[in-house]
């Protein structure tokens, strides 16, 4: 199983970005996916997750809430973090990872396999 993430960069605040996280090796019918980011010298935070049937069903941080959404594009097997709004706080390696199981969960430790991740960095 294989998570890549991709589309992170440098922004200014306010600006946008939408991370991309291609999944390999499972179906992403069956699993949640959840973004998590890790700021320098913090802990890592749950950030955003999606269940296996997309739309709607998806769960954020209170601190994205309203700002970031988070899509899933089954057939080709790749999860989106659209993050609009963008804030110096945001700032942080922001990683993918699946689920054990179908539903969206913010508990790190039920997320099975994890990508490297991709750096956003918000500028003031």
């Amino acid at each position: 199983v294989q998570l890549q993430a991709s589309g992170g960069g440098l922004v200014q605040t306010g600006g946008s970005l939408r991370l991309a996280c291609v999944v390999s090796g499972i179906s992403l019918d069956y699993y949640a996916i959840g973004w998590f980011r890790q700021a320098p010298g913090k802990e890592r935070e749950f950030v955003a997750g999606i269940n296996w049937r997309g739309g709607t069903m998806a769960i954020y941080a209170d601190s994205v809430k309203g700002r970031f959404t988070i899509s899933r594009d089954n057939a080709r097997s790749i999860v989106y973090l659209q993050m609009n709004s963008l804030k110096p706080e945001d700032t942080a390696l922001y990683r993918c990872a699946s689920a054990r199981g179908s539903t969206y969960t913010r508990d790190e430790t039920q997320y099975a396999y994890w990508g490297q991740g991709t750096l956003v960095t918000v500028s003031s």
